[in-house]
């Protein structure tokens, strides 16, 4: 498998290359600010073709190379339709830009329990509201990896502050997550990876976040 981290933008957001050895098929997970550029080159670089561009949500610092990325390889944006509005007008969402971000449009819908394949790699979606209400990760059994968006970092949970979250929504899904293999290697939106087993808290997140 082809797997490659990249942090971009003010905030350190990441975005992740991964893709099939044979067939060299390659899906881009979040590419945020500055990231086209970078990008592009690791994928001529490797002899790579992009073909998915995967959004784990809509927030600006998220989003904000997905226009120049779909016009420079035509490769097909991924979305779930409740984080819709705000790809195809940032800020629409009432979070400030820190940065001018280029609309885009969805492709193809998400939906939860979806399954996508990159190349030989099947891509399960897990469909995961509470940072945002179109929120999703991307889970590949085989590899017994997860790439959780702003839904878990190591040791915490997505701002549920922002006027697109809600508390009540981000139990169950944390929930999900928790059911997960403990094995699993778990690349968030920002910060270090971890594991299922590693973030033994899932289960009592209600209560830790809430009191």
């Amino acid at each position: 498998m082809i797997l490659q981290t990249f942090c971009f933008g003010p905030l350190g957001t990441n975005a992740f290359i991964f893709g099939c050895e044979e067939t060299k098929q390659c899906a881009v997970i979040d590419p945020g600010v500055g990231s086209a550029a970078v990008l592009l080159r690791f994928l001529r670089d490797k002899d790579l073709f992009l073909e998915k561009i995967l959004l784990t949500h809509s927030h600006w610092d998220h989003i904000a190379g997905v226009a120049e990325l779909k016009r420079e390889t035509k490769a097909v944006i991924y979305l779930h339709p409740l984080d819709n509005r705000n790809l195809e007008r940032p800020g629409s969402d009432k979070i400030p830009l820190f940065v001018p971000v280029e609309g885009a449009y969805a492709d193809h819908p998400l939906q939860d329990e979806q399954i996508l394949y990159v190349g030989h790699l099947q891509v399960h979606v897990i469909h995961t509201p509470g940072h945002s209400p179109g929120s999703v990760c991307f889970y590949l059994p085989e590899q017994k990896l997860l790439f959780s968006g702003d839904t878990l970092f190591r040791g915490t949970i997505g701002n549920l502050e922002l006027p697109t979250a809600s508390e009540e929504s981000m139990w169950p899904s944390l929930k999900k997550l928790a059911a997960l293999p403990p094995d699993t290697r778990v690349f968030p939106g920002h910060g270090k990876d971890t594991t299922i087993g590693q973030e033994s808290w899932l289960t009592n997140a209600k209560k830790i976040f809430t009191e």
